[in-house]
């Protein structure tokens, strides 16, 4: 099991999947990070044996997170589960690899390293956020990707899945990301909003809800380009995958009921996010993930889902594929097996 930590660290250290979407500002009006469901008829009830200390959770501060208030507000009434909300990705995945947590949101690419580098200890049990990304402007030059040649892109995410996924539409839209464009990368996303803020025209590649807080602080700022709307356009049966849940395979083993139950919560807390956005978002500001006034603005572009089963599965099968066949370290060397999935 050291092992096994040590290479987490290791690779974390590298890839820390998505970190534009979770962090935060020093600003308390500003504390951000990274569909519609049918709520099932019988929902699974499961009550915490007196011997058994209560189900850990963790998410990062972000739209991973989002879609769990509802089970967090639930929660301070029936303490069914000890919620952890991270600033990063690279705070989690030692915790849950260590059995210290029990069920992870975290950036897709991420559940494959995991998997990969401890055997298959983890399996996925839904996926939570798709695209998220979203290219904005400040002018009126970019209303295609094709506007994008000769540009000059900021961005964060340098080898992780926001680069990847940018050069994988660059090239399906027939521009080459090396040659056409000029990538610029930044550590954080308050970077980048800095360079706008001072520059009389600019391109970004930012994520939900670092495009409110830019388009709250940008005079001119506007959206140009939904990634995730170019990614359906292509037609070729993938989604773009940003969060799931993840589980320690001997958690679900041994707790079957608990999992049938917190998957039945889920469905219900995301459908709840996405039909009362206003009360969703106080109870975002309230356990501490972002401020009230930036998540009424940004949870309608956060994608929130809830995928599981096959939907799950094909989602997340096809979206890893291409990222492996760009960059294979990007999902931990490997395809995950067919047990990846729960």
């Amino acid at each position: 099991m050291k092992k096994y930590v040590a290479l987490i660290l290791a690779l974390i250290l590298m890839l820390t999947a998505f970190a534009a979407c979770t962090q935060t500002t020093n600003d308390p009006s500003e504390k951000v990070s990274d569909s519609d469901v049918v709520t099932p008829n019988d929902v699974v009830e499961y009550v915490t044996p007196s011997d058994v200390t209560a189900i850990r959770v963790a998410g990062m501060k972000g739209p991973t997170s989002i879609g769990m208030v509802k089970i967090m507000e639930d929660n301070t009434a029936n303490g069914k589960y000890d919620f952890t909300i991270a600033g990063t990705a690279d705070e989690i995945a030692p915790k849950l690899i260590k059995g210290e947590l029990d069920i992870a949101a975290v950036p897709a690419n991420l559940a494959s390293v995991l998997y990969n580098k401890t055997n298959g200890a983890v399996s996925v049990l839904a996926v939570n956020t798709l695209g998220v990304l979203y290219i904005v402007e400040k002018g009126d030059s970019v209303n295609s990707l094709a506007d994008l040649k000769g540009k000059t892109i900021y961005a964060t995410g340098k080898g992780t899945t926001p680069e990847y996924s940018l050069r994988y539409l660059l090239s399906e839209n027939g521009i080459d990301p090396d040659n056409d464009v000029t990538i610029e990368f930044r550590s954080e996303a308050t970077e980048i909003v800095s360079v706008l803020a001072t520059a009389e025209e600019g391109i970004a590649l930012l994520p939900q809800p670092y495009v409110t807080v830019a388009s709250n602080k940008v005079e001119g700022l506007r959206t140009a380009i939904n990634l995730n709307d170019e990614w359906n356009k292509l037609d070729n049966g993938s989604k773009l995958v940003t969060g799931v849940v993840v589980a320690r395979n001997d958690f679900i083993e041994n707790n079957p009921d608990a999992v049938t139950a917190f998957l039945a919560e889920y469905k219900q807390s995301v459908d709840y996010v996405n039909s009362n956005v206003e009360e969703a978002a106080t109870l975002v500001e309230k356990f501490d993930i972002f401020a009230a006034a930036v998540a009424k603005k940004a949870i309608p572009q956060c994608n929130i889902v809830f995928l599981d089963g096959e939907e799950m599965k094909e989602a997340l099968t096809s979206y890893l594929t291409i990222l492996y066949n760009q960059n294979s370290a990007s999902i931990g060397g490997n395809l995950p097996g067919e047990d990846f999935c729960y």
